[in-house]
């Protein structure tokens, strides 16, 4: 059954508390694969930052800069572009995707840097787009830079200026030449993002995309969740999902799955192998899809039918959202809820009745917007 908007506020509250609580990240526990990681836009954009600063606070022109993702890794970056003038330097590095069919793979990525009025400000240059619909995670008139990668060159910028006596104080325009006919190619235009590419990345890093080489880690991970006698097993959509949920049931990383897009294989897997309880865990946006039936939830190969959301809600406004997370804007925890419980049949078909299941829908914050619990 849902949870009370009482209880949920009772359940993040408690969250908060144990964030501090280490969580092992998948990449330490999935077994070696052959396929290349890359790097994100994101990633890269903070490289090409911490470059340009390097030249613009009196240290030398870098051929190579090292920074610290979100997880901790400090991968290190080849400089391709290094200039500078009175005021402003800028650089750029060259977008590695690894194995990934990324459309950016090769893409310039490049950072100018210059004094600001007060504080890190970011801005868009050639290629990088404008948000220019609600819903996305960046209000709209800015530039299309979400907030990992805002904070990851922040960060940059911040430990920097500690280091060598500066003021932080300073405006970040990242370019992407070539960037807008990418864009192209993507959901940009759909997602009302004008003009170029979105600056992306949660993790810093690309997992190669290869719907049965990460079904095959998948069915490995069940396998080394069942060797260890875990009895509860959780799938999430992504590292923000992925550390709410854990905490939430206090798992082991044995018991974490990276389910990534692939719920279905996940679930179907699971039904041969079965355990006596699988947590599903996601943004509003994909469990919507998982609600509506999907089973692959990339957006590429599924997306949020908003005429059945208005069905199930009973509410026409839901017709003309732009995403699922602008509808639960303008719905609230109304629309949360009825994702969470149609998202649990969805799963309960696919697992044995021997099986619970339960689903834990967030935000982009990490906050929990609704959750679903079967019963075995």
């Amino acid at each position: 059954m849902p949870l009370s908007l009482s209880a949920l506020k009772s359940l993040n509250d408690i969250l908060a508390r144990l964030s501090a609580k280490p969580i092992v990240a998948p990449m330490d526990r999935k077994p070696n694969t052959p396929l290349r990681r890359g790097w994100t836009t994101g990633a890269c954009a903070t490289a090409a930052t911490r470059a340009a600063l390097m030249m613009l606070w009196g240290e030398a022109r870098p051929d190579k800069v090292r920074i610290t993702l979100p997880r901790g890794e400090r991968p290190v970056f080849a400089v391709t572009e290094a200039e500078q003038g009175i005021g402003w330097a800028e650089a750029a590095v060259i977008k590695d995707a690894g194995d990934d069919p990324d459309v950016t793979h090769g893409a310039l990525i490049r950072a100018r840097v210059e004094a600001s009025a007060g504080g890190v400000e970011f801005a868009a240059g050639e290629g990088v787009g404008t948000v220019t619909k609600p819903g996305l995670p960046i209000a709209v008139g800015e530039p299309a830079i979400n907030p990992v990668p805002r904070q990851m060159m922040r960060g940059t910028v911040e430990e920097m200026a500690a280091r060598l006596g500066r003021r932080p104080d300073i405006r970040i325009t990242v370019s992407v030449p070539g960037g807008a006919a990418l864009a192209e190619k993507t959901w940009n235009p759909r997602l009302g993002i004008k003009g170029g590419l979105s600056i992306l990345g949660t993790t810093g890093i690309v997992r190669p995309f290869s719907c049965s080489a990460w079904i095959a880690s998948i069915h490995r991970g069940v396998d080394v969740a069942r060797a260890e006698g875990q009895h509860h097993v959780a799938g999430c959509t992504g590292a923000t999902s992925e550390q709410v949920v854990q905490r939430l049931y206090d798992l082991p990383a044995g018991a974490m799955l990276d389910m990534g897009d692939f719920v279905g294989g996940m679930l179907k897997y699971i039904a041969k192998h079965p355990v006596k309880r699988v947590t599903v865990g996601g943004g509003i946006g994909k469990i919507t899809k998982l609600a509506q039936g999907a089973r692959d939830l990339h957006s590429g190969r599924s997306q949020v039918d908003f005429d059945l959301l208005a069905r199930w809600l009973d509410d026409d406004r839901m017709r003309h959202c732009n995403t699922a997370l602008q509808a639960y804007e303008i719905a609230g925890i109304k629309m949360s809820e009825i994702v969470a419980t149609k998202a649990l049949e969805q799963v309960q078909t696919m697992l044995p009745a021997s099986s619970m299941a339960d689903i834990v829908v967030i935000d982009r914050a990490g906050n929990i917007l609704a959750r679903a619990e079967g019963a075995a």
